[in-house]
Parts: C-alpha cells; sequence; structure tokens
C-alpha cells in the first residue's frame, strides 16, 4: 500500500494504484449510479490533456523530459490501454471535478512510471503542478464534452444516412404497392406503400441534416478559461496556442469562444444539441410505432408487412413471434426523451459562473447520442431491411374499404359519393363492383380509380 495526502487528510491506495487520493474519495463519496464515466469523455479529456502538454512543451512552461512522459501516458490511454483506472461514477459533485482529477492522477502516474518512478511520487510529476498546469475542470471538462459530443453526433448522422437509404430504397420498391390508408386508425384514401415509406425517409432526413448541422454549435470551447473564464492563472501565450493543437490532435473544426465565460456558465448548447436527438426520437417512435401495426397479425392484425421472425415470442404460446426491433427501438427512443428532460433541468439549474451538473447533461447527452445511433441501426438492419410485404393483404384491405368513395367526388359530388359508399358498407359489395356496373365512370376512369375491379 502506499499513503497519499491532500488538505483534508490521507489515505491508502493499492501500491501500483494509476489513481491517486483525489480519486479515491470519489469512490468513497460517489458509490451511486453504479455506471462509470462514459469512455468517449474520457477519451476527449485525454486529449486535451496531450493538447495541453504539448502546448506547455512548445513554450517552455514544463521541462521537456515531463512534458515528454506526459505526451506517451496520454497516448497509451488512447490506445485503448488501462481503462480499469478510471472508475468514477458518472453522477458526481463537484461539477465534473472527480473525473478530471482521476484523468490527472492517472497520466501523473503513468509518467511517473515512464520515468522510472513510482506511483504516488508527486513530487516529480505532479497530477496538479504538471498535468493540469493552466487548467481548471471547469474548462477542461465542458471542452471534453464537446469533443465527444461532435465524434458522436457525426457517427449518428451517418446512421441516419443510411436509415434514410434504406427507407428509400424500400420506397422505391414498392411504388406499385396500392393500399389502404389510415386517418385516426380509421380507413382513408388509398395511398401506395412506397409513398408511406417516402415519408418515414422524408421525416429521417430531417433529422440526418439537423444532427449533421448541429456540429456548428459544439465547435467553441473554453479551454484556457481556467477557472471562471477570465484565463486567471493561465499563460496568455498557452490559451491561444493550446485550441490550435487541439484543433489539429482531434481533426475536429474547434475554435476558442469569443467569450469564454459564456460557455463556463452557460449550457444551452447542450439544449440544443439534446432538443434535435428528441426529435429524431419521436420520429424513430412514429416509424416503429407504424411498423408494428402495419405487421401485426398475422392473422387478426393488419398483416400488410412482414416482420423478420428474429426469435421466439412468448413462453407459453407457441408459435408467438413478436415485433422486437420496433419495441427495442421504441424503448431507446424513450430513453432519449427522458434524457432531453434531465438535460434541460441540468442546464437551467446552473447558478452564477458555473453550472455544478454538468456530470448528468454529460452522461445523458452522451448516452442519447449512442442509443440513437444504435437504435438506427437496428431499425434499418434488423427491420427495415429485411421486412416484405404483403400485397395480397394491402389488395384485400383497400378492397374492402369505402375509402375509395373520396376520389369520386369530382366527378359524382360528396353526397352521391356517399351514398354509393353506405350501399358499399350495406350490401358489402365493393365500391368499385357498384360503381362500374352502374356505369358511373368511363372505363378508362375506372380503370385509374379501380384498377383491381374488371
Amino acid at each position: 500500500m502506499r499513503t497519499e495526502t491532500d488538505t483534508l487528510g490521507s489515505r491508502q491506495l493499492p501500491r501500483d494504484a494509476l489513481y491517486g487520493i483525489h480519486t479515491q474519495r470519489a469512490r468513497e463519496n460517489f458509490a451511486v449510479s453504479g455506471c462509470p464515466v462514459r469512455p468517449e469523455l474520457i477519451r476527449a479529456i485525454v486529449q486535451v490533456k496531450k493538447a495541453c502538454a504539448l502546448t506547455h512543451r512548445e513554450l517552455g512552461a514544463l521541462p521537456a523530459d515531463i512534458a515528454d512522459a506526459l505526451v506517451e501516458a496520454c497516448d497509451e490511454v488512447l490506445a485503448g490501454r488501462h481503462t480499469e483506472a478510471f472508475v468514477t461514477d458518472a453522477l458526481q459533485g463537484g461539477a465534473g471535478t472527480s473525473t478530471h482529477m482521476n484523468v490527472n492522477e492517472v497520466l501523473a502516474n503513468l509518467a511517473l512510471l515512464r520515468l522510472g518512478a513510482q506511483p504516488g511520487d508527486y513530487a516529480r510529476v505532479s497530477p496538479l503542478d504538471h498535468v493540469n498546469r493552466g487548467q481548471s475542470t471547469n474548462d477542461v471538462y465542458p471542452s471534453a464534452l464537446r469533443i465527444a459530443a461532435i465524434v458522436l453526433v457525426r457517427e449518428l448522422a451517418d446512421e441516419l444516412a443510411r436509415l434514410q437509404d434504406a427507407l428509400q430504397r424500400r420506397e422505391r420498391e414498392f411504388a406499385e404497392i396500392r393500399k389502404l390508408g389510415r386517418t385516426q386508425l380509421m380507413d382513408a384514401a388509398p395511398l401506395t406503400l412506397g409513398q408511406e415509406f417516402g415519408a418515414y425517409a422524408q421525416a429521417v432526413s430531417r433529422d440526418r441534416w439537423r444532427v449533421y448541422k448541429v456540429e456548428e454549435r459544439l465547435r467553441q470551447i473554453n479551454l484556457g478559461g481556467t477557472a471562471v473564464g477570465t484565463g486567471a492563472a493561465a499563460d496568455r501565450r498557452y490559451t491561444f496556442r493550446v485550441a490550435e493543437i487541439l484543433r489539429d490532435l482531434t481533426g475536429l473544426g474547434l475554435a476558442r469562444a469569443e467569450y469564454p465565460l459564456d460557455l463556463t456558465q452557460n449550457n444551452d448548447v447542450f439544449v440544443e444539441v439534446s432538443g434535435l436527438l428528441k426529435a429524431c426520437a419521436v420520429n424513430l417512435i412514429k416509424i416503429s410505432g407504424d411498423l408494428r401495426l402495419l405487421a401485426s397479425g398475422p392473422r387478426g392484425g393488419l398483416g400488410e408487412l412482414l416482420l423478420e421472425p428474429l426469435q421466439v415470442g412468448s413462453s407459453i404460446m407457441p408459435g408467438k413471434v413478436n415485433p422486437v426491433i420496433p419495441e427495442c427501438v421504441t424503448q431507446c427512443a424513450l430513453r432519449v426523451i427522458a434524457h432531453d428532460s434531465a438535460i434541460t433541468a441540468a442546464a437551467a439549474a446552473g447558478q452564477l459562473e458555473l453550472n455544478a451538473f454538468l456530470p448528468l447533461i454529460a452522461d445523458s447527452l452522451l448516452d442519447a447520442l449512442t442509443l440513437l445511433r444504435r437504435a438506427a441501426e437496428r431499425l434499418r438492419a434488423a427491420c427495415v431491411e429485411t421486412l416484405r410485404p404483403d400485397p395480397a393483404a394491402c389488395a384485400r384491405h383497400l378492397d374492402a374499404s369505402t375509402a375509395s368513395a373520396l376520389l369520386l367526388v369530382p366527378a359524382l359530388g360528396y353526397d352521391a359519393a356517399a351514398a354509393l359508399a353506405k350501399e358499399a358498407l350495406a350490401t358489402g359489395t365493393p365500391l368499385g363492383r357498384l360503381v362500374a356496373e352502374r356505369r358511373l365512370l368511363p372505363p378508362e376512369e375506372l380503370a385509374r380509380l379501380f384498377p383491381a375491379q374488371p
């Protein structure tokens, strides 16, 4: 064991632990959700730390050997190593300080090992004086969150593009399958199955564009603003240079905030992003609900679509198969909507120069982005691309309905069309047959409006 000390006292840690006393206190204080900090956020913080070390080395603010060791430590973590050392709970007090210090301590101890020293020998490499030089949780954490969010935004936009493409392919494939439209779950005007899928594609297209464009709102970072955004305790040369180096490291279009105090205390940008994710979630719920309804049955429902059977649906009802992918997608989307409520409330709860609830915003936003991407992928690959239409069921419902009376209004008038629809329902005679028998339309018009009718 080794002993580490801070201003509150001492703690015993395993001799080879890469984290230190600040992380240990966080483990004791915040054992609440049981969920670790999202790896995308840890990775982004390490990228920030690497940019800071490179900047300080360039400016001569850190000894070259320490700066080099820190950069190499960052590279180890970015390569996927030492994930077990990041142990803080996702939900924590302190505006993210515990997560930030966890990273500082791990990088310091990795640097110490590279320099031939032992973990905890902070007189050689300090988590605070070296790793954290010129920085604060209040500029590192939100800057890292923006980086992590941009990466996931791009992945989501790409997946939505693939879902849109799959829906458009179905639109073309189903273009000739006429079916019954439904409004308020009642028979309505005829349309084609392709048109229904075309409407889904349009909704996803809007989501794709909104998500793609929202990256622009995340590119400004307050790194260099330190505690409250004024840049106190940071070299002015560092403040300007670190943003450039971080932009090169990440390959993202990052820019130093014009007014760092704003980004330090205000989190409305994350609410804006979350709101667009909520809109996307709403569309995924609508599409999933429609697919479930159109595939209902197979004998007692609409049965106009046939979903790929993926697993046994009941532990007691033999032969039952459920629409599990639309159900899963719906649940993911509902959680995204719940995350939006949490993000909204947390962003509004900030006070004066800082929002203490940024860990909740970060965990909710990154989870929402991940959930939507995975849900969109499942909806596309395991549902949209594998489902099949049942043209016979589509024709049967359309032929049995009087919804086509709408098409007669221009030629016969509303009252005459309504009377025909009422008679068709009362006698069980298809509406098209009544129109044909009474020669109410020219043959070419009858064939156009009622193609199944001889």
